[in-house]
């Protein structure tokens, strides 16, 4: 079974990303797309220590860090960026579930996650601040395809379902002769 930073170093890289998206109350839908980085940060980063003594967790515990970077475009909208940065804390010796530190360019406040890779591989996060429960489900199909679901609520009752197809730009390291 997969752990946290397997699923991250195999993220790794530079990915181009279609996203549909359904207001579920009003029934519209809109479609999107992206160019995501996804980059591996050393745990001595400073970024990744100061984001764990900002939550108040000894960086010795962090596991790795992740930054994603994206441009966007939407349906009828302006271009927008930003980029997250993820610190996975375990809640034991095996990395498959735990607590995810992170911060975004679009967010000031500090929001803690948690995640779970199942035995399927697939990556759920869940993020939750009293006004707004985010569910995410992430896996790969390839390794050069990842896909990608979420579901947003929010306490006024706004509702919002995502579709992602994620495609890697160029080809991964090929695999190594064994012969």
């Amino acid at each position: 079974m997969m752990d946290i930073v397997e699923f991250f170093q195999l993220s790794s890289g530079k990915w181009f990303s279609h996203r549909t998206s359904y207001l579920l109350a009003g029934k519209q839908s809109e479609g999107g797309k992206s160019d995501v980085l996804v980059e591996m940060i050393s745990t001595t980063d400073p970024e990744v220590i100061q984001l764990c003594e900002q939550y108040g967790v000894t960086p010795d515990l962090a596991l790795c860090g992740c930054r994603t970077t994206w441009n966007s475009t939407m349906d009828n909208m302006k271009k927008q960026s930003g980029s997250t940065l993820l610190v996975p804390i375990a809640d034991s010796e095996h990395a498959a579930t735990g607590k995810l530190l992170r911060q975004t360019s679009q967010e000031k406040s500090l929001v803690p996650g948690r995640y779970s890779i199942g035995s399927d591989d697939a990556l759920a996060l869940v993020i939750e601040d009293g006004e707004t429960f985010s569910e995410e489900r992430l896996w790969f199909a390839s390794p050069n395809l990842r896909l990608r679901t979420t579901l947003l609520k929010q306490a006024g009752g706004f509702r919002v379902a995502s579709f992602w197809s994620e495609i890697r730009m160029g080809l991964t390291k090929p695999p190594e002769n064994k012969g």
